[in-house]
C-alpha cells in the first residue's frame, strides 16, 4: 500500500501545485488554459501516438475489454441519470450521469497507469478514452440539450464534429493503424514523438490543478458531490472488477487495467459540458472538485486491492 502512495503522491502534488498556483493567482487562467491547450492538442497525441504504434494492435487493443468496459460506463451513466430524473429534468439529470460515468482518463491515466502497468498501457488507456469521452460525450451533448425541436440533434452534431476533429482520438487511431500496420516509427520521428509526450504527464496534471483552483463545494451540494463521487471512485471500479475479473475472466493485466481506470475523479470536461448546456454545472463542478481531492487516497488504495487482495490470476 505505501509503495502505491509513494508513485501517486507527486502526481497528485503536481496536481496540488496548479491549484496553489491558480487559487493564490500566481499564474492568470489564461496561463492555465494555454498549458491546458498544449497538453491536449501535442502532448497527449504524441504520447499516445507512439506507445500505439511501436506495439501490435492485438497487444495493445482487447474487444472484450472495450465491450465490457464501455458496457459499465453507460450503466453508470444511465443509472444516475435516472435516479435523478424524479427531482431534475432531463438535462440536468443527464449531467450528473456523465459526472459518474466520465473519468479523467486522459490526463491521469498515463501519468499513473504507465508506471504500474508498462507501455501496454497504453492500450487500455485508449479505449476507455473513446468510452467515456467520444460516446459519453455525444450521449450527454444530445440529452442534456434544451428540450427544443431538433436542440438534441444539433448539440449531438456539433459533438461528433469536434470529436472527429478531436487530437487525442486521432492520435488513438493514427497509433492503432501504425500498429496494424506494423510500421515502425522512423529513429526522429520516435525521439521527437517521444520527448513530446513526455510533457503530456505534468503539463496535463498542472492545468487539471489550475482548472480545480476556479472550482469550489459549497455545503448545500456536499451531499451531491459527495453521493457521486461514490459512484465515480468506488461503484463503478467494483462493477468493471466484477464483470472483466468474475464475469468474463479477462487475464489480470486487462481487470487491473480497466479498474484503475474507472477509479479515476470525475473529468472536468463533465463540468464544461454542463456549463454549457446550462445543467446543474454547480454540482458537477463540485464533483470535479470533491472526487478529485477523495482520488488521492482512494486511487493508491483501489490499485492496491486489485494487484494484490483482489488480484485476478
Amino acid at each position: 500500500m505505501l509503495s502505491f502512495l509513494s508513485l501517486c503522491a507527486p502526481i497528485f502534488a503536481i496536481i496540488g501545485l496548479g491549484w496553489a498556483a491558480a487559487r493564490f493567482r500566481m499564474v492568470q487562467p489564461a496561463m492555465v488554459d494555454a498549458v491546458g491547450t498544449f497538453s491536449f492538442h501535442f502532448a497527449l497525441p504524441a504520447l499516445l501516438l507512439r506507445l500505439m504504434g511501436s506495439q501490435p494492435l492485438g497487444h495493445s487493443f482487447e474487444p472484450v475489454f472495450f465491450a465490457g468496459y464501455l458496457a459499465v460506463c453507460l450503466s453508470i451513466f444511465f443509472a444516475t441519470m435516472l435516479l435523478a430524473l424524479p427531482w431534475r429534468r432531463r438535462g440536468p439529470a443527464a449531467a450528473l450521469g456523465a459526472a459518474a460515468a466520465m473519468g479523467n482518463v486522459g490526463y491521469l491515466g498515463p501519468p499513473l497507469l504507465l508506471p504500474l502497468l508498462g507501455e501496454r498501457g497504453a492500450g487500455p488507456i485508449a479505449m476507455a478514452i473513446m468510452s467515456e469521452v467520444a460516446v459519453v460525450l455525444a450521449l450527454g451533448s444530445l440529452l442534456m440539450a434544451p428540450a427544443m425541436p431538433g436542440a438534441g440533434l444539433r448539440a449531438m452534431g456539433r459533438a461528433l464534429r469536434a470529436l472527429l476533429v478531436n487530437p487525442v482520438l486521432l492520435a488513438i487511431a493514427g497509433g492503432a493503424l501504425l500498429g496494424a500496420a506494423a510500421i515502425p516509427l522512423p529513429g526522429p520521428v520516435d525521439r521527437f514523438l517521444g520527448f513530446l509526450g513526455g510533457a503530456a504527464g505534468p503539463t496535463a496534471l498542472f492545468a487539471l490543478g489550475g482548472t480545480l483552483g476556479r472550482l469550489a463545494v459549497s455545503r448545500k451540494l456536499l451531499a451531491v458531490a459527495g453521493g457521486l463521487s461514490l459512484a465515480k471512485l468506488a461503484l463503478y471500479p467494483l462493477l468493471v472488477w466484477l464483470l472483466l475479473g468474475v464475469m468474463l475472466q479477462r487475464d489480470g493485466f486487462w481487470v487491473q487495467a480497466g479498474v484503475m481506470l474507472a477509479a479515476m475523479p470525475t473529468a472536468s470536461n463533465a463540468f464544461i459540458m454542463a456549463q454549457r448546456n446550462m445543467a446543474a454545472a454547480e454540482e458537477v463542478s463540485a464533483t470535479v472538485l470533491l472526487s478529485t481531492l477523495l482520488a488521492a487516497a482512494c486511487f493508491p488504495l483501489t490499485a492496491w486491492l486489485v494487484t494484490g487482495p483482489l488480484a485476478v490470476p
